[in-house]
């Protein structure tokens, strides 16, 4: 039955198709109809008919496939060809294969999904197609033209398409997006795997220019551009190697494209073009040849430029034998070359492993050197440098021995040029760390140079220029100079700004100068201080740190210090909820701001009020010798008032003092002795820092780093006086018990 039914259902199905073709056939020609009556209609209506004929234009082809027809036709083409030229001709441009395309694709996308810890800067904007109804100018159409030439033409074809687009401005970003539009990338990146060297060169002299669109550098790398450049790295022909590191240099400005060139094995490729120029450099300097491997040089520098503003990518630099070869190059007098050398090194220098192998290498001479230069950009990098390296003291050191203090202290009146003046006073920020370059720089007048740059600059600027002030005013002399020059008004009113390293710089320079009175009294009669408080509110916690040093000082100094704090309405309660931070920079700062605060009894009750004392004494169990030094301080302070002595031996926090007194510090120690001598007047804090072993600490650790007896009498009265206390307390609470 069920075999019955089979062939009853087949036997249908066969009648049923002549009436379904016939069907199609009346369908598709009721389409046709409608169609050409449509195109009459548009034929009629230019203006609809030109807007139509735009859509389909512009419809976008990110991944542009070839038709059947059109592989047929390049199929006859190429049999003609084969017959005139009596045999197969070399290997011609070849057809867009989509297949090769998402294979690359596939693995970028691979690569893309590996971790990895560059944070340097965020992948570029999505891409964003141009509207059907934009108003194109005829360059668009042309170019449009000349890449279905590339499309389908032999190799001589090819190199005429190649040539004719290369005439069209391609710095525009018409042109550049036309070619992408029309599916020209896709082309251009199937040439570099052809064995034609003109067409390859022809293709990246291209790809070289339009990468400089954001755009375009996302489409190269997700069509699988980049490792198809890191291959032509290896070739024999300079002209290639020069080209494609320069496309590499423009196309990887973005994380993805930096990590796919590390993932590919371009970073030692890319470090081996360094090497070329060595040799030459040093025996044949005016010939020919050793221009070439000048330029390959240059070119591999620019692309490592562009790699390294990432983490892996310079530790792969590194390893490679990076550093001796940018040390090598940047003894020449080649200025095109130089930008580059300098501005790797810059990027590295950031890195402490980098900043170590400079120092070896002796680099620091060539980049004090090249301050002289007139290439502004060459000025920028090489400040820009010496700001990075300058994180280390003997860097410092160099710096000032090899001459480099005064082409710096001459380049901060050289205002014109933004970028440069950010370099250079980052520079003379991070010498200025050195007293010995502080002196340096007063000889030079360049305390002056610095107030003068407080005004109408912009932000990265000022942050470097403020931060130069907050360490030369370290000096009592600088600081009575920025005082004379009128620097602390502009100092003080950038105090409202909203920049975090800004803030943080400007209270580190507002408070160097409130240690002077004179410069206190500006401050105070400016509301610097109020400002200063009302910075322990920012978000963040380096600002909040920064502000509770500033204001250390500032309370020290001002005539009436204590009516000063209690006319900021909260101001001690918000000091005191500071303790409950986790940062251990806020709380050592905090606890340095009670220190001062606690010098008025009045101000050390409301504190006391606002729970001071339980605070502290949560925070004694600490391993921070910052923290410990000025906590020991607070407490010390806070002893003084009413029963809080009681207070802090019910809190616990006596014994963990007591282990304060085995760190190496030595100020830790005397800030603790002292604690602990206020504490000790309490009977039962007695029996615990006896019970814990103080007494043979204090002893062991201050009679054994004293240098003199006038010394240790002199400085540790208080310690001995509080071994004796405790010693007497504790001996007689045990006759009693």
């Amino acid at each position: 039955m069920s075999k019955q039914q089979n062939r009853f259902s087949e036997q249908q199905k066969k009648k049923d198709q002549p009436n379904e073709a016939h069907k199609k056939q009346e369908a598709d020609a009721s389409r046709k109809a409608n169609t050409g009556s449509d195109q009459s209609k548009l034929e009629k209506n230019p203006i609809n008919f030109g807007k139509n004929l735009m859509t389909k234009r512009l419809r976008p082809s990110l991944y542009w496939k070839t038709s059947v027809d059109s592989n047929d036709c390049r199929t006859a083409l190429r049999d003609t060809q084969e017959i005139k030229h009596g045999g197969r001709i070399e290997k011609s441009a070849p057809s867009v294969s989509s297949r090769k395309t998402l294979k690359s694709a596939s693995k970028v996308e691979e690569i893309d999904s590996e971790s990895s810890s560059e944070s340097e800067e965020d992948e570029e904007p999505p891409d964003h197609r141009r509207e059907a109804n934009a108003d194109l100018p005829s360059e668009y159409w042309q170019i449009q033209k000349v890449v279905k030439y590339l499309k389908g033409g032999n190799q001589t074809a090819t190199v005429i398409a190649l040539c004719s687009m290369k005439d069209f401005n391609l710095a525009q970003e018409t042109c550049q997006l036309a070619i992408r539009d029309v599916g020209g990338l896709e082309v251009l990146i199937n040439l570099l795997e052809t064995d034609e060297v003109r067409c390859k060169i022809g293709s990246l002299k291209i790809l070289k220019e339009i990468s400089h669109n954001p755009q375009i550098r996302r489409n190269i790398v997700d069509l699988g551009g980049l490792p198809i450049m890191v291959n032509i790295l290896d070739s024999p022909h300079k002209s290639l190697k020069c080209l494609a590191a320069e496309t590499i240099a423009n196309v990887a400005k973005f994380r993805r494209a930096r990590r796919a060139v590390r993932y590919h094995g371009g970073i030692t490729k890319l470090v081996a073009l360094l090497d070329c120029a060595q040799n030459s450099i040093e025996h044949y300097p005016s010939s020919l040849y050793d221009e070439k491997d000048v330029e390959v040089a240059r070119c591999g520098a620019l692309a490592l430029w562009s790699c390294s503003k990432s983490y892996l990518n310079k530790e792969a630099i590194r390893k490679a034998g990076g550093i001796p070869l940018l040390a090598q190059l940047l003894k020449t007098s080649h200025e095109n070359m130089l930008i580059p050398v300098v501005g790797t090194l810059q990027e590295c220098a950031s890195e402490e492993n980098y900043r170590a192998a400079i120092k070896a290498e002796r680099i620091i001479e060539n980049l004090v050197k090249n301050l002289n230069s007139e290439n502004e950009q060459l000025q920028e990098h090489c400040a820009m440098a010496i700001y990075q390296c300058a994180e280390d003291e003997e860097t410092r050191d160099l710096v000032r021995l090899h001459g480099g203090l005064k082409p710096l202290a001459s380049l901060l009146n050289k205002t014109d040029n933004k970028k440069r003046l950010a370099a250079v006073t980052g520079a003379v920020w991070k010498c200025s760390i050195s007293k010995e370059n502080v002196t340096k720089f007063l000889e030079y007048r360049v305390i002056e140079t610095l107030v003068g740059l407080l005004t109408d600059q912009p932000e990265e600027v000022l942050v470097n220029v403020v931060g130069a002030l907050g360490e030369c005013c370290q000096e009592y002399e600088n600081r009575v100079l920025v005082r004379k020059c009128g620097g602390i008004q502009p100092l003080v009113k950038l105090l409202v700004g909203t920049n975090q390293a800004l803030l943080v710089n400007v209270t580190k320079a507002v408070g160097a100068c409130a240690v002077e009175p004179e410069s206190m009294m500006i401050i105070d009669r400016l509301d610097g201080v109020r400002l200063l408080w009302s910075l322990l509110k920012n978000p963040h916690p380096n600002v909040k740190a920064s502000a509770a040093w500033a204001l250390c000082p500032c309370i020290e100094n001002a005539k009436d210090a204590g009516e000063m704090v209690r006319s900021f309405v909260g101001g001690l309660e918000l000091v005191v909820n500071l303790l409950k931070s986790d940062n251990k920079e806020v709380l050592a700062s905090v606890c340095a701001a009670i220190t001062n605060i606690a010098k008025d009894q009045e101000n050390l009750a409301v504190i006391t009020d606002h729970g001071v004392v339980p605070l502290l004494s949560k925070l004694a169990n600490t391993n921070n010798d910052k923290l410990r030094r000025h906590l020991a301080e607070a407490i010390s302070r806070c002893c003084m008032w009413g029963r809080n002595r009681v207070a802090f031996g019910e809190h616990k926090a006596v014994a963990p003092l007591v282990s304060y007194l085995k760190s190496k510090d030595t100020n830790v120690h005397r800030a603790t002795a002292q604690a602990l001598y206020q504490l000790s007047e309490d009977a039962n804090n007695c029996i615990t820092i006896h019970e814990n072993g103080a007494v043979k600490m204090l002893l062991l650790k201050h009679i054994y780093t004293c240098s003199s007896i006038e010394s240790f009498l002199s400085h540790e009265m208080g310690i001995i006086i509080s071994i004796l206390q405790i010693k007497k307390l504790a001996l007689r609470r045990g006759r009693n018990q």
